[in-house]
């Protein structure tokens, strides 16, 4: 299986998963920075779900903050930036294989509750608008249904140099 399931068209109307084999083919992270663990809901060129199983085990949790450990906001974005790299990735396709999604700018971001080892991360990101290789989303992180954090951010989609992974 290549990571992505488009099986029926009742999957298609509601958009295609990405498991974790397809998202290290679409993102170049890896432990302990790759944040998403799986794409549950994805319309390419519009939205994307990610999931992220937040663990007790996170390296992060060790110095944020011993004995109250509580995931940090910049993680929480990053995690967003990634589920619309593999989105942009995804809607692109596999002619455009060996771009690379760089994070440019966040605006506007909010943390309304701490994230904490048991929850389950869902990163509800939908595309703004792109233009050339430029790309704005707006995202909402939700756990069990309540938001947790929220920002809009732009990427940029470049070739990837030589000697780069």
């Amino acid at each position: 299986m290549d990571g992505t399931s488009t099986d029926t068209s009742a999957q298609q109307a509601e958009g295609r998963t990405v498991d974790i084999a397809g998202i290290m083919r679409a993102i170049p992270h890896r432990y302990p920075f790759l944040l998403i663990d799986r794409v549950v809901e994805l319309v390419p060129n519009v939205s994307a779900i990610g999931v992220k199983n937040v663990s007790v085990n996170e390296s992060f949790f060790q110095g944020h903050f011993p004995g109250h450990p509580v995931m940090p906001g910049v993680l929480i974005i990053e995690s967003m930036a990634q589920t619309a790299a593999v989105l942009v990735v995804e809607t692109l396709g596999p002619e455009e294989a060996g771009k690379v999604v760089y994070f440019m700018s966040v605006e506007g971001a909010k943390f309304r509750r701490p994230v904490v080892p048991g929850d389950v991360l869902r990163i509800h990101v939908a595309k703004e608008r792109n233009r050339g290789n430029v790309w704005k989303f707006n995202a909402v992180a939700r756990v069990d249904g309540v938001a947790v954090a929220e920002a809009t951010y732009a990427a940029m989609i470049m070739d990837k140099k030589a000697g780069e992974g």
